[in-house]
């Protein structure tokens, strides 16, 4: 991870051109898509259909973005919707905005794939391949950058619109339940809509619409609301590469809406478990005090007890 974000750096020395530059921006809103309408509403929210040929072109493009194996993001997701915002949660920035964004990823403890959230995925054997095996499209995409235009094509091309991708999508799990408005009341979660975030991920930033209806393919749910997946979805679907588009209906987008003066239960829950995490935290701070304390308490009085057990000479002298 850590190289890949160097990387781009490197184009000080090599130079960039207009066609390193191209590659970049459709190289990030294509993988975007990928993951957006792939990825998550398809795979992890299955808000449409589509054709095994094409279920299988989606999940191939989503590994050339960087998010590792379908059934894993797609199992993990579903588990972030069962325990959104409480301790079960695996990226809830409850846990403080850096975990969230990135270090739960990294930190090799939810580096297996939970197939029994994904039975109904885990059946295709091809998809099972491309679980197994994602670094092998994201690796074909470097090097067909670097065959396309060289170093500096993958450097920008590929790295720096890798690099820019991640942290548009890890925005979505760090910013998306702090930053925003809140129009419906999510009870147990504290999403929230934020149009920035909808822009840079093609509708991914209608969070609170999203926790309200999780299954609907559409994430703004008003033509104001820009979703830009949800565009290409329904452009596709007049071509019937994909069908039975999931919307919000009338009665859902009346449900729990938040009225003034009416608590938000969402927002307090969120609260509540933010401060259930803080308590946690200043309590292993203090126990970890204590630890350090004994042990420093310990050593000194070791080291009393040597001093007086090994006698200076003048002083056995003396005593003989």
């Amino acid at each position: 991870m850590l190289l890949i974000h160097l990387a781009p750096l490197l184009a000080i020395w090599t130079g960039a051109s207009w066609t390193d530059w191209t590659v970049c921006i459709a190289l990030y809103w294509s993988r975007m898509f990928f993951l957006t309408a792939g990825y998550h509403r398809y795979f992890a929210h299955r808000a449409y259909k589509t054709s095994r040929a094409m279920q299988f072109l989606l999940a191939l493009g989503g590994a050339t973005a960087g998010n590792k194996g379908v059934l894993w993001w797609s199992a993990n997701h579903r588990d972030h919707h069962t325990h959104s915002d409480t301790d079960k949660d695996i990226h809830s920035p409850t846990r403080g905005f850096w975990w969230a964004h990135i270090v739960w990823i990294l930190c090799g403890m939810h580096k297996e794939t939970k197939y029994d959230r994904v039975k109904d995925l885990a059946r295709y054997p091809e998809i099972r391949w491309l679980d197994r095996w994602w670094i092998v499209p994201i690796t074909a995409m470097a090097f067909f950058t670097l065959w396309l235009g060289g170093l500096s094509c993958l450097l920008i091309g590929f790295f720096l619109s890798t690099v820019v991708l991640l942290h548009s999508v890890f925005t979505i799990n760090s910013l998306a339940h702090v930053w925003g408005s809140r129009r419906f009341d999510t009870k147990r979660d504290g999403s929230r809509n934020n149009v920035l975030l909808a822009i840079t991920t093609m509708g991914e930033g209608w969070h609170n619409n999203h926790h309200h209806v999780q299954a609907s393919a559409r994430q703004g749910f008003y033509w104001w609301e820009i979703d830009c997946s949800w565009y290409v979805l329904k452009m596709m679907s007049w071509c019937g590469l994909v069908w039975d588009l999931v919307e919000p209906t009338k009665s859902q987008l009346e449900r729990d809406r938040i009225r003034p003066g009416v608590m938000d239960r969402g927002s307090e829950a969120y609260r509540q478990a933010r401060q259930r995490i803080r308590d946690a935290k200043r309590e292993a701070k203090r126990s970890w005090n204590k630890k350090k304390q004994r042990l420093s308490d310990a050593y000194a009085s070791a080291k009393e007890a040597a001093a007086d057990a090994v006698q200076p000479a003048d002083k056995i002298g003396t005593d003989l």
